[in-house]
């Protein structure tokens, strides 16, 4: 199901956006933000159950040892990384651990920010097509897409990662063509900064709009 259909029991209009690897799904939700909208960040999310003491860690350590855990107590995210490419059942055991923590909690604030005034949330989760279960949790996908070409250039630059390791990121998520049939709406990322910028402005009114019509309670 798409646009309206999606989420209609769920609080408010939360937008998913997502996008592959050095799409700039950052750069667009910091131009959502700077709109007024409420940008909760799976990421963010993931890299708070992971930091020493995080909700995670425990059963990150019991699950994986301490080889994934850096002296700090944070996930050695490098090990990790490692581990998980190589091993489809240890990825499947991380995501275990963490996929029900970040959905849970990306909902919470979702509904906290809506609840306290926001005109809408936007939910960013990097693998949002790959995992069914946001589709029933958001009004609207916004995918930002560019050219593979420059996501590769953009992940080298950013991160020091070897062409092949980037591809092999690329590889284990959705297609381009695959995200592009999941979205109701489209973010290109090929120009420069202030296009994007533009198109984020364009999607603010459009949302602000749709968003009126949805009352809190669904």
């Amino acid at each position: 199901m798409r646009g309206g259909a999606l989420g209609m029991g769920g609080p408010g209009f939360i937008v998913g956006l997502t996008g592959g690897i050095g799409s700039g799904k950052s750069a667009a939700a910091t131009f959502f933000a700077g709109h007024g909208a409420a940008v909760i960040d799976t990421d963010a999310l993931a890299h708070e159950f992971t930091a020493p003491g995080g909700a995670a860690m425990a059963a990150i350590r019991d699950t994986f040892g301490s080889a994934v855990v850096a002296p700090s107590g944070a996930l050695d995210r490098a090990a990790m990384r490692h581990l998980a490419f190589n091993d489809v059942v240890a990825k499947g055991r991380l995501e275990s651990i963490l996929h029900p923590l970040i959905r849970a909690e990306g909902q919470l604030r979702c509904e906290r920010e809506l609840a306290q005034g926001a005109p809408y949330a936007v939910l960013v989760v990097p693998l949002l097509v790959e995992s069914g279960t946001y589709r029933s949790r958001v009004s609207r996908v916004v995918v930002v897409d560019c050219d593979e070409a420059a996501q590769i250039a953009r992940v080298m630059a950013r991160s020091g990662m070897a062409r092949e390791e980037v591809q092999r990121i690329m590889a284990a998520q959705a297609s381009r063509a695959q995200r592009l049939a999941a979205a109701d709406d489209t973010l290109n990322n090929d120009g420069d900064i202030s296009a994007l910028e533009l198109q984020v402005a364009a999607l603010h009114r459009k949302y602000l709009v749709l968003a009126a019509k949805k009352p809190l309670t669904g």
